[in-house]
């Protein structure tokens, strides 16, 4: 142990009496680690977001929606999810406690809305009354509109906040009137706030009952809808899943061998799905920049060369008084591992730094977020450079002849 901590003591000694070359010594390991810290920060920021969303969806909902492949899309022969087939879902399986439709009506002037002089475009769905416990999502002023506004089809809406700051409403704008497209819309509730995502709003949208929707959309067209529901028991979740996908195939008639023209998918596959692309880009994004810390490495090994050499009669003397090859290995290495380790840290601290800088000045991205294996691995990859290339000119220190290295002038 005293060994260790003489060496400990010898190495900084030298860092610190070479203070301006160790500093360009640790500027390949510093820029290295900066780097992957600061977009591991980025990604790993805005992961942890999307999967905070994600997990307010609830992990018993499953998403139903149409599927078409590239190939079958060009020829034009587009898959359709219609009332059918959510009312075949909702007769003929068991275990389902909301289930709601959803239907996009952007297409012509039905995302336009106006009030008084104001015009902006929003986001228009069609839902069924249940689309609030599927979600997760609840009014915080006002009401939701009921079975009964779907049945009879009632020009009612629930709309996000940002759809009353576009228009310049009152603040209590429960019971305004504005413009949808040709129609007239009454107010009766407005969601609770959910703030932006990538810089993309999440309460900038209008909910109509699901019949009004389709009254609007016109009730002779092929709608394509999205079908989302609960799942009672969470442990039946696969089971519903493929007894949907059943009851899809027969509605459909799709035959034996024919891919399914629909996907049924949960908020973990959803999560699972962006997190493998998430994890893609961070492996790719840190092996690019992880170089740095080779370049690094290699500057290192090349500094701690030159100062074996220049402490040639240094080593004679402490050898002459009876100092080991072990401890000669230990005291160049260690100083190696040091530098390594400086450069590290200093790099973990700007990488953060800088991942946060870029974070704040994107408008609407997510907070940097570095997680503890980053931080880690970050130390280790550094340890693992400084012990992978201090160990020859440590090894050359050690092997030097106490005669010779008294001798060198």
């Amino acid at each position: 142990m005293f060994t260790l901590f003489e060496s400990l003591r010898s190495a900084l000694e030298s860092i610190r009496a070479h203070s301006f070359r160790s500093l360009l010594t640790s500027l390949g390991i510093i820029i290295g680690v900066t780097s992957v810290i600061a977009v591991v920060s980025i990604v790993q920021g805005l992961s942890y977001t999307i999967n905070a969303q994600f997990a307010g969806l609830g992990g018993n909902s499953l998403t139903v929606r149409s599927y078409t492949p590239f190939k079958k899309q060009l020829q034009g022969r587009l898959a359709k999810l219609r009332d059918s087939d959510m009312q075949a879902i909702s007769r003929r399986i068991d275990g389902i406690s909301h289930i709601t439709p959803v239907l996009f009506t952007q297409t012509g002037r039905q995302g336009l809305i106006s009030y008084r002089s104001q015009s902006a475009f929003s986001r228009v769905l069609g839902i069924g009354p249940s689309y609030l416990e599927v979600n997760g999502v609840y009014p915080q002023q006002g009401r939701f509109f009921t079975a009964d506004d779907d049945a009879r089809r009632r020009l009612v809406c629930a709309v996000g906040v940002d759809v009353i700051e576009n228009l310049k409403m009152p603040d209590d704008a429960v019971g305004e009137f504005f413009r949808l497209g040709d129609e007239w819309c009454k107010i009766v509730g407005v969601i609770e706030k959910r703030g932006e995502l990538l810089g993309f709003s999440q309460d900038d949208y209008v909910l109509l009952p699901y019949g009004t929707s389709k009254r609007i959309m016109g009730a002779s067209r092929d709608l394509d809808i999205q079908i989302q529901l609960l799942v009672d028991d969470m442990n039946r979740q696969d089971e519903v899943k493929d007894r949907i996908r059943r009851v899809l195939r027969q509605e459909h008639g799709l035959k034996s061998g024919e891919p399914d023209d629909f996907k049924v998918q949960t908020a973990e596959q959803l999560t699972e799905s962006f997190n493998t692309v998430i994890n893609t880009i961070t492996a790719v994004s840190a092996g690019i920049v992880g170089i740095s810390l080779l370049v690094g490495g290699i500057g290192i090994m090349n500094i701690m060369l030159v100062s074996v050499t220049e402490r040639t009669r240094e080593i004679g003397i402490l050898k002459a008084l009876g100092a080991t090859r072990q401890d000669i290995l230990l005291q160049f290495l260690i100083e190696a591992l040091t530098l390594c380790m400086f450069g590290g840290l200093v790099g973990v601290a700007f990488g953060y730094g800088l991942g946060a800088l870029v974070a704040t000045l994107l408008p609407g991205f997510p907070a940097a977020h570095v997680p503890l294996w980053a931080v880690t691995l970050s130390f280790g990859f550094c340890a693992a450079v400084g012990v992978i290339f201090g160990i020859v000119p440590a090894a050359k220190a050690a092997q030097l002849d106490p005669i010779d290295a008294l001798r060198y002038e």
